[in-house]
């Protein structure tokens, strides 16, 4: 069954950031293949897409996807890496296997997913597009893992927009969010309900459980702004490498080229008055 509308495979499309993104590809004329390791898809998403499990962290998984919507659609044009999760705590208190396990999420599946589709794109053109994070550039205290997992897939990105750059019309773009309204910040809290705390780290699980160090507060943004600037990067002519979302996004980023001594007072700072701030407001 063929298609000659543009098709994309997007991962974890089956809640806020995916979902939006679902739904502003379909509304933008797309063959939407929307994937998730959770299978309970929203029902429009049902509608309006053809959704299929996908547990990024299994090759074998990853390769029998893409295949499957190749032999389907006739065509893979853009690939959507956005499955994701936050493990929070401080470095010292986060175990190196709930590490190892949000880095096979965060940069070993776009890895995958990246490996599956380029011989493809290779002979037809393409864009990949990875739902990074601003944290990718400008860590952050308690989200030190995820702060990781987001670097890494930004040099992984960026190594693989050199490689390809000319080559067969294949684009790699990154776009780079702050805070954004999901069920994020409820993930992240889960993984600090078993931790072992070390008391010099009281602070900053006050700032994680009280304040907006994880939901951003009233400086969050929308899936659908998400969503928006992904369908950008999948159609711009030439597209961009990088995609700040929103004003607050690009600010953050920047703040990344401040001297140490100058980021990290900033980054406390912002930590302690939002634990105060989330606990009264």
């Amino acid at each position: 069954m063929s298609t000659k509308a543009p098709v994309v495979l997007l991962t974890g499309a089956a809640s806020g950031i995916g979902a939006a993104t679902a739904r502003a590809f379909d509304d933008d004329g797309w063959t939407v293949y929307a994937t998730d390791v959770r299978t309970e898809f929203p029902t429009d998403i049902r509608e309006r897409c053809r959704c299929l499990g996908l547990d990024v962290t299994d090759s074998e998984q990853v390769k029998a996807v893409v295949d499957h919507i190749i032999e389907e659609a006739g065509r893979l044009d853009c690939l959507v890496n956005n499955a994701g999760y936050g493990v929070a705590g401080p470095v010292e208190d986060v175990s190196s296997d709930s590490v190892r396990e949000q880095f096979d999420v965060l940069v070993h599946g776009p890895h995958r997913l990246a490996q599956a589709v380029l011989p493809q794109m290779r002979e037809h053109g393409g864009r990949i597009i990875t739902v990074s994070s601003v944290l990718g550039h400008t860590a952050s205290p308690g989200l030190g893992a995820y702060s990781a997992g987001k670097a890494a897939v930004e040099s992984l990105s960026d190594a693989l927009r050199i490689e390809v750059a000319g080559a067969d019309d294949i684009h790699i773009s990154l776009v780079e969010p702050a805070w954004v309204e999901t069920g994020f910040a409820d993930g992240a809290l889960g993984s600090l309900r078993d931790a072992d705390r070390t008391p010099t780290y009281d602070r900053t699980y006050d700032a994680l459980e009280d304040g907006w160090v994880l939901t951003g507060g009233p400086l969050a943004t929308t899936p659908d702004a998400v969503a928006t600037t992904v369908l950008a990067a999948a159609t711009d002519e030439p597209p961009k490498a990088r995609y700040p979302v929103g004003s607050f996004a690009t600010f953050v980023r920047w703040t990344h080229w401040l001297p140490a001594r100058l980021q990290d007072p900033i980054h406390r700072g912002f930590s302690r008055a939002s634990a105060f701030l989330g606990r009264w407001l």
